[in-house]
């Protein structure tokens, strides 16, 4: 047994630093990093990066060379680093709601389709919208929920619930790391306000942001409920938010239930581990009296909300529509490996499931057969790129991404403000080189932290292996589908960042022994 549970960690293992090492390279080689000109992307970085990047150098040599310097940015950063980090995620939060309330024009592709339906329900278009992709129906009667208690549909109101949803999910996130070890909390929130500080999608009102605190909850859940320490009410209210949120997931993107398939099959890879201690006839019972626990939640939750959703009358729909999963994975391997209109207008036209599952599975076939076993692998390596290099999570490249002029007017604070996150506007590139530093920085503590092998950083490694893996198989071609395994990603580099840099200082240490004696020997001089 223990033999099969070493091997089963070795393959997670190997498996996880093949596919995070790739992305990592596949993120440092982004055009994104390109410093001017960008011939590339079309938006050149500004004097607004080159200047904060010299305040950073100047910050960074400072820190070498003066020991007072370094001394002070120890103590508010390290030694006050848990007062420090949450003023610095306050002020985010702050510059969320700042940032939302002056820039919160209309969304187009799916994210439009749904906002429109908030007051156009006997549209053609929209019913047969919601016929084809009534995996969007629970998004919809949510928003609809929202909207009757706020008496509003405007942009604005569905961008702020975006922005409060993606914060608690980054809370959650946090709690989660807390659960699994107090210690690592802080960097917990300086990681997720940086994170928070470089991601606009909070003014997307769509799966990839509403899942989030589901994910997160179903993570939390599952920690403390894991936690054998805590007390029984802890582990009680575990597996009940571990149930909800993992039936709530499935019904708002189910593609982001990964992450539950993961800690199942993690947990038992684990039941082959070697135990210290034999369990307790009470801890058995315990185990047993929680497990049941959990199916009654799940089993209650998935009911309930299967039934409001079948049973809906909010919007009148044509049966039989629904798009067959298999049209997914026949996009999965056409053009980048992401959205084809040539196959979404066949699904439109074709009468019947049937119809559609066949033809779906024809040009399925049919371009496997085309590129044969080595192109397609050609074809995979490519798509990982697509799927997972992009550090903004493809802002403005879907079609129609913003609903309004591209080349924004970039007069007064507002129009600063869009300047960054327009398609055209003047400072896009500065934008995208900095959240593209901040996504190499997150992959590097991911990558780099193979040493840690604790059960829950397993379960995560395993969430981002299944969340890539879904991605190659089916419609992907540009990273924002990621952003639903984001949790998974932000608390295992969290969790693994100290040993990551750590692991780095050392071999810099031994790649560059003199510049570090001479370095030591003139600060002590001081």
């Amino acid at each position: 047994m223990a033999k099969l549970f070493r091997f089963g960690n070795r393959c997670l293992q190997g498996l996880f630093i093949i596919f995070i090492f790739a992305t990592l390279l596949f993120a440092i080689t982004s055009p994104n990093l390109i410093l001017g000109d960008n011939d590339k992307t079309g938006a050149g970085t500004t004097m607004v990066t080159t200047v904060i990047l010299v305040i950073v150098a100047a910050i960074v040599i400072c820190y070498q060379t003066y020991p007072n310097i370094r001394k002070g940015l120890w103590t508010l950063f390290v030694v006050h680093g848990r007062l420090t980090s949450v003023l610095f995620f306050v002020a985010v939060v702050v510059w969320q709601v700042i940032f939302t309330l002056n820039v919160h024009p209309a969304i187009g592709f799916d994210a439009g389709a749904v906002h429109q339906a908030l007051t156009d329900t006997r549209s053609p278009d929209i019913v047969a919208y919601f016929s084809l992709n009534y995996n969007n129906m629970p998004l919809l009667l949510a928003q609809h929920m929202v909207a009757k208690l706020a008496g509003s549909t405007s942009w604005l109101l569905f961008d702020l619930v975006s922005l409060f949803l993606v914060d608690i999910s980054a809370l959650l996130n946090i709690a989660t790391v807390y659960v699994i070890r107090k210690a690592q909390m802080t960097t917990a929130v300086y990681i997720h306000a940086m994170w928070l500080l470089l991601f606009p999608m909070i003014i997307v009102p769509y799966t990839d942001t509403w899942v989030l605190p589901l994910v997160s909850g179903y993570f939390f859940g599952f920690a403390m409920l894991n936690k054998s320490t805590s007390v029984l009410p802890s582990r009680i209210l575990g597996a009940i938010l571990f149930g909800v949120c993992a039936v709530l997931t499935y019904f708002m993107k189910p593609s982001a239930i990964i992450g539950v398939i993961a800690i199942i099959l993690v947990e038992l890879l684990y039941t082959l581990h070697h135990r210290p201690h034999p369990l307790t006839p009470n801890e058995v019972w315990r185990g047993f009296a929680l497990m049941i626990l959990f199916f009654c939640v799940t089993g209650f939750t998935y009911y309930t909300v299967n039934t409001l959703n079948n049973k809906q009358t909010y919007i009148t729909l044509q049966k039989g529509r629904e798009i067959p999963a298999i049209h997914f994975m026949s996009m999965g391997v056409s053009g980048d490996g992401g959205y084809n209109p040539k196959d979404a207008l066949k699904m439109a036209e074709l009468p019947t499931v049937k119809a559609r599952s066949n033809y779906s599975k024809r040009m399925l076939v049919q371009r496997l057969k085309k590129m044969g076993a080595l192109g397609y692998a050609k074809f995979l390596i490519a798509k990982q790129r697509n799927d997972t290099a992009d550090g903004t999570f493809a802002w403005v490249k879907e079609g129609h991404f913003i609903r309004a002029n591209p080349v924004p007017n970039e007069k007064g604070f507002a129009g600063t403000l869009r300047s960054f996150v327009y398609l055209y506007g003047t400072r896009l590139g500065d934008f995208r080189f900095f959240a593209q530093v901040t996504w190499v920085l997150l992959l590097i503590m991911v990558a780099f932290g193979w040493r840690d092998k604790r059960k829950l950083s397993q379960i995560f490694r395993l969430s981002i292996i299944g969340g890539m893996m879904y991605l190659l198989l089916f419609e992907g071609g540009r990273s924002r589908y990621l952003i639903q395994f984001l949790p998974a990603i932000l608390d295992l580099g969290t969790l693994t960042g100290q040993k990551a840099f750590v692991m780095i200082h050392s071999w810099y240490r031994r790649a560059f022994p003199k510049w570090e004696t001479v370095l030591n020997k003139k600060n002590s001089n001081k």
